[in-house]
């Protein structure tokens, strides 16, 4: 009987042993996926991208300003964009300069002329950025890495395409 129970005292410890093993994996592979779910929303997002101007595309002013994309903070705090940047995917680039978003606003980039604001930011351009028909807006920290994108598709019938001014 000493060898039996011996060798069920074995055979537990081994079995205790190893479910032991196993929790201690699973514990940080379940915490990584948790901080992993609980990054997923970035601080600042894209919220919408109007890329094509309603109306006539004349390069008008009005129309240009028509144009737009809009960026949210997620957070309940202020966050500087300064040196952060906006491209597209020809590489028309905005730099934000010393532009704070308070916490849970939205800022508006628009393509043409204008006069910028606490909502409104104005690119100053003098031709469209955003294509009509697929184009990636991308919103990049100041040290260069990637926040947020928002990307466009659409059928190529119909719809008008435009040139692309260079960055």
């Amino acid at each position: 009987m000493s060898s039996a129970s011996s060798s069920v005292r074995r055979i537990a410890a081994t079995v205790l042993a190893a479910g032991a093993i196993v929790s201690a994996a699973a514990l940080p592979a379940a915490a990584h996926d948790g901080d992993r779910h609980h990054q997923q929303r970035p601080r600042v997002e894209i919220s919408r991208v109007q890329a094509d101007s309603p109306g006539r595309e004349d390069r008008s002013n009005r129309s240009l300003n028509a144009e737009w994309v809009e960026i949210r903070n997620t957070t309940r705090n202020p966050i500087n964009l300064r040196g952060w940047t906006l491209r597209d995917n020809d590489g028309n680039r905005y730099r934000f300069d010393n532009v704070r978003i308070g916490g849970r606003d939205t800022i508006r980039i628009h393509t043409g002329n204008g006069r910028d604001t606490r909502t409104d930011l104005f690119q100053d351009r003098r031709d469209y950025v955003w294509d009509n028909r697929s184009d990636t807006a991308t919103l990049r920290d100041d040290r260069g890495r990637t926040v947020d994108t928002e990307g466009r598709r659409r059928s190529t019938g119909g719809g008008s395409r435009r040139g692309r001014r260079e960055a």
